[in-house]
């Protein structure tokens, strides 16, 4: 069955056409590529924080599933941290997606951008009954800003008060070192 997609990624990424290549690779494909698209087109510009908040939440809604696109400046990206944070809390899968090794419309390639996910993590409270959310900024973790934790299933004490980056959990691929066009319905699963 296929699974509902949201794409997460920096705007600059579909302008040089990098996102896209993912984005739309089903369309190149005879058979179901394994996933719907959900993203939306980044209009932070032509918004209030909390109308771009709702945007992203509604369209979150329906999907399982959040794909970051992981291009040079991605990891920057307050909406993308909000995607992101947002998707965690909903309980999607989240997995990322290096696409700097996709030609851009320049026709060239780039290195390697940061994974969002490492500057990304949560822990537990004192009471293990407290889901919190941080930022990796400037070599420290600091509270995130943009949405409270979360009440959870008490945890026990060793797992209370330690923070777990994201990008120790959930599964990092780069689009062609590790064949995305092929793979990517596995991925999402």
């Amino acid at each position: 069955m296929a699974r509902r997609v949201f794409f997460s990624f920096h705007y600059q990424d579909v302008i040089d056409f990098r996102a896209n290549v993912v984005r739309n690779h089903k369309l190149t494909k005879d058979k179901s590529a394994g996933y719907f698209d959900a993203s939306i087109w980044e209009d932070a510009k032509k918004t209030s924080d909390l109308a771009l908040k709702r945007l992203i939440n509604m369209e979150l809604e329906k999907t399982s599933v959040t794909c970051i696109l992981v291009g040079s400046h991605t990891f920057e990206r307050r909406w993308v941290d909000y995607e992101i944070m947002k998707s965690l809390e909903k309980g999607n899968f989240l997995l990322s997606i290096h696409i700097n090794n996709i030609a851009g419309k320049d026709g060239k390639t780039k290195g390697k951008g940061p994974n969002p996910l490492y500057y990304l993590g949560y822990s537990f409270d004192n009471t293990g009954k407290k889901l919190k959310l941080h930022n990796f900024i400037n070599g420290a973790w600091k509270p995130y800003s943009d949405l409270e934790g979360w009440t959870v299933k008490e945890v026990e004490e060793s797992k209370r008060n330690k923070v777990y980056r994201l990008s120790t959990i959930y599964p990092v691929y780069d689009w062609i070192d590790d064949n995305g066009y092929d793979n990517f319905a596995t991925w999402v699963g």
